[in-house]
């Protein structure tokens, strides 16, 4: 197997690596980070330094990437050293807004554009991003974090709408969202007081769980919005 992580260097996106650099079946992993390159050692994987909002750094890379049988995107932002999700409609920055879709949500369809050949193999593939419960629209029952949950609800629709394109061009992949849980990142941080006990995981878990729900996809899952357990979310 040939995988793409993007956002390789996150907490998630790390745990991805490792786990799957481990797993036999797997031949390459390729990992894309933007400003800090990961720890990890190993002779699966090949990282390269690259922005995900940069459509010209992305086109001149894809050039280069073989045949591939998964990409996960993990690639997200939530908070600044400036900004954090907004409490209110009156917090509302329209830079911090512009940042969440840039960073969120239009990296998937810039790999989506430029490495849509590299799934021409016909083989059963995958194509999945890392996504969030609270981009659920029918889900949100306590409002706020207004820039986050829109940029998650693009990627969301993004991946739908995506999927829809590819059961006609490209029927051998499944392209899903994924939700991860609550997971102790730098991302979650500094809202990790009220995560009810028992519902905060280590990277190491949700990677594990949701490699598990990516095991047992089909092309007749694309497009499905999906939590680390496999339970399948409202839109």
């Amino acid at each position: 197997m040939n995988i793409v992580i993007a956002g390789g260097s996150g907490g998630i996106g790390g745990a991805f690596v490792e786990a799957l650099a481990k797993r036999p079946e797997v031949d390459k992993i390729i990992a894309t980070c933007n400003r800090h390159s990961s720890a990890l050692d190993h002779p699966k994987v090949t990282w390269h330094r690259l922005d995900l909002t940069d459509e010209d750094a992305i086109r001149d890379w894809a050039a280069e990437v073989d045949e591939i049988d998964w990409l996960i995107n993990a690639a997200g932002i939530l908070h600044t050293r400036a900004h954090g999700p907004e409490k209110s409609i009156r917090q509302i920055d329209p830079a911090f807004f512009l940042e969440n879709i840039s960073i969120n949500a239009l990296p998937v369809l810039l790999l989506a554009k430029h490495l849509h050949g590299k799934f021409r193999h016909g083989r059963p593939a995958v194509f999945a991003t890392v996504s969030a419960k609270v981009g659920s629209i029918e889900d949100n029952r306590l409002g706020g974090w207004i820039s986050y949950r829109a940029s998650k609800a693009a990627l969301n629709m993004s991946i739908k709408t995506l999927a829809i394109e590819w059961r006609r061009t490209l029927p051998n992949v499944a392209l899903v969202a994924l939700h991860p849980g609550t997971t102790d990142t730098a991302l979650s941080k500094p809202f990790q007081r009220n995560v009810p006990h028992g519902q905060l995981f280590t990277p190491e878990y949700s990677v594990n769980c949701m490699l598990s729900v990516l095991e047992n996809l089909t092309p007749a899952h694309s497009g499905e919005f999906l939590a680390f357990d496999g339970e399948r979310l409202p839109w």
